[in-house]
């Protein structure tokens, strides 16, 4: 047995020893390192022996060696404080993990319960009105639209149904089935002065008007503050019915923006109030603008899609729009088999403004809209106290048909824009298709038909219809071919006439 400990003794005590005698080491070291009362007594010792140049060299060694002492000392300290704040971040962190996890937790928690409350609302097992409202802190009428019977009795369209309430005794006004386009132009631009303090050329204000016979898509173009909301906004003061103001989002790029949706869950249609005043039209013959303001603040072809390609369909019986795939006995009156029939007495009317917030609008948008230039303020002019209108889109679309017979474009125009179409084919390698010639065809009569004149009807549409479409050439190729095409203009309409389309041509000229 003492063979034994003797043994381990030794053969362990050799390992321990030498750790005990580094560490030992270690501390004597650094303890020898920092013995400045060692250090003075070295100085001390050779003091008398130093002299001249020797006492430099031990200068430089005494703060050699303090330096590095220094040194040594900061390090230690920047560890120690490192590891320190290390631990606290690490500390810190974990406890914002369990905090957000909590979190989370919580809202799981939350959400299920809402779920809860719902689905037990829904397929009504267990709850009544009173416990929904209390829970949910909404009317039931609000959560459901309807009044607690089951799904077929209850009202998934709160907004629609209203509408048929509101306008079940409707009583249709006296219209003004009298008055023509020029004293619509006249006596709207008087109201808008009178009325409103808004100064509009009479120009501006027969374009406006033209624009309904071609297309239900205007695009009110141009610069800040030239009044383009106002223009529509106005009109609808001036006929009693307020224009709807859809103010569109950065967001939008389905049609369930401008229609809403149908949400499975809750069992109720997400009314928009553009879909509201749509259902409300179909009541009534009174005209309904909506404004679609900032409509390229979001890409147009995206969320107005579905309604650039209905509204081109030539039968008005073709304008429909699926809401729901399905039939509830509560259904709004005016809905066929979840469609919905878009209104004939309502126009959409976009404002745009060109600048780095903002997409570019389409080809396939242009084509199917009018747009109108508003680059300057109307100057202020004294009108007489002007009254409202009351009148009827009937009335409106019978006098713009009657223009399109009475002023029909003459065959020596047509012929010329035949002409005008072959040189920019032949020159600009760009045609112009048979929609924009209906345009022109729509467009131009009822211009002259509010009291302009064919030329300059022609004019207008040639610029914002055609001649637009340069801008997606490349300019520098064709600025020289810009002057040949303002003497064509000038050999085939004079060159008295014409001046938007050379206006417009030298401006690009001058973007080279």
């Amino acid at each position: 047995m003492d063979t034994i400990f003797g043994f381990l003794y030794e053969f362990l005590g050799q390992f321990f020893g030498s750790i005990w005698s580094i560490i030992t080491a270690l501390f004597t070291g650094v303890g020898n390192a920092f013995n400045f009362a060692k250090y003075s007594e070295i100085i001390s010792k050779y003091t008398t022996d130093l002299g001249g140049m020797a006492w430099v060299v031990a200068i430089i060694a005494i703060i050699l060696l303090a330096a590095v002492l220094g040194l040594g000392v900061f390090l230690i300290v920047i560890s120690i404080k490192k590891t320190i704040k290390f631990r606290k971040r690490a500390k810190d962190t974990g406890d914002l993990v369990q905090e957000v996890n909590a979190l989370n937790k919580e809202v799981m928690r939350l959400n299920l319960e809402k779920d809860k409350i719902l689905s037990m609302k829904v397929s009504q097992i267990g709850l009544n009105p009173n416990e929904i409202a209390t829970l949910t802190g909404e009317e039931l009428e609000t959560l459901t639209g309807g009044d607690g019977d089951d799904e077929e009795n209850a009202s998934r369209f709160y907004k629609l149904n209203k509408v048929d309430e509101l306008w079940a005794d409707y009583v249709p006004p006296i219209y003004d089935n009298e008055i023509t386009l020029p004293e619509i132009a006249e006596r709207f631009r008087n109201f808008a002065c009178s009325r409103l303090r808004l100064f509009y050329d009479i120009k501006i204000i027969r374009l406006f008007l033209s624009s309904f016979a071609s297309t239900r898509l205007l695009i009110l173009q141009g610069i800040s503050g030239t009044g383009k909301t106002s223009l529509p906004y106005a009109f609808g003061k001036f006929l009693q019915n307020d224009a709807i103001i859809t103010s569109i989002q950065p967001s939008w790029r389905d049609r369930a923006e401008l229609f809403g949706y149908f949400n499975e869950f809750t069992k109720r249609y997400n009314e928009t109030e553009l879909l509201r005043a749509m259902y409300e039209a179909t009541f009534n013959e009174n005209i309904y603008l909506v404004i679609l303001d900032e409509m390229n603040i979001a890409r147009v072809e995206y969320y107005f899609a579905e309604m650039l390609s209905i509204l081109e369909m030539p039968s008005r019986d073709e304008w429909i729009v699926d809401l729901v795939p399905s039939v509830w006995e509560s259904d709004p009156q005016h809905l066929d088999e979840g469609k919905l029939k878009l209104p004939e007495n309502m126009w959409y009317i976009g404002t745009a403004n060109n600048d780095d917030s903002t997409f570019a609008i389409t080809d396939k948008v242009y084509d199917r809209a009018m747009p109108i230039d508003i680059n300057t303020k109307g100057t202020a002019f004294d009108a007489p106290l002007t009254d409202p209108l009351t009148l009827s889109y009937k009335h409106l679309e019978e006098m713009l048909n009657e223009s399109k017979e009475k002023y029909k474009v003459s065959e020596d125009s047509l012929k010329k824009v035949e002409k005008l179409d072959d040189y920019v084919i032949e020159h600009f390698r760009l045609a112009f298709g048979n929609r924009i010639v209906k345009q022109l065809r729509d467009f131009v009569p009822a211009f002259v038909g509010c009291g302009g004149t064919e030329l300059d009807g022609l004019d207008y549409v040639l610029a914002r219809k055609v001649f637009r479409k340069f801008e997606a050439l490349n300019l520098s190729f064709i600025r020289d071919e810009i002057d040949g095409l303002c003497d064509y203009l000038d050999q085939l309409f004079g060159s008295e006439n014409m001046w938007e389309c050379k206006d417009y041509l030298h401006r690009l000229q001058k973007l080279v």
